[in-house]
């Protein structure tokens, strides 16, 4: 049983900053990639930053320059440092973890006023 656990989503105002963290805890000792999905209202998931346990990473291109993913893989935590957001990036986020499956968090409520 693997369980993560998101934190830091709030309410913000555009041009502001948020940091989440995820912490993934249970069976798996370490994971293949660990990355941010979202997901905003009438939309399909989509994702927006991954990185594996080599250290390399993918962003959305909408993201790019904006959001910071790392990892902290002795902790098998993942942090998602967002700068200059946009009311675009209202979503729900949900962190995942990849071993033989992918595993998700709850969710974590992320809101950017104008």
């Amino acid at each position: 049983q693997v369980h993560l656990v998101e934190s830091g989503g709030g309410l913000v105002q555009a041009g502001g900053s948020l940091r989440l963290s995820c912490a993934a805890s249970g069976s798996i000792f370490a994971f293949n990639a660990m990355g941010w999905y979202r997901q905003a209202p009438g939309k399909l998931r989509e994702e927006v930053a991954i990185v594996t346990d080599t250290g390399d990473t993918n962003y959305k291109a909408s993201v790019k320059g904006r959001f910071t993913i790392s990892r902290d893989s002795a902790r098998n935590t993942v942090y998602l440092q967002m700068n200059s957001l946009k009311p675009e990036d209202t979503a729900v986020y949900y962190c995942t973890a990849t071993a033989n499956l992918r595993y998700w968090g709850q969710g974590t409520q992320v809101t950017v006023s104008s």
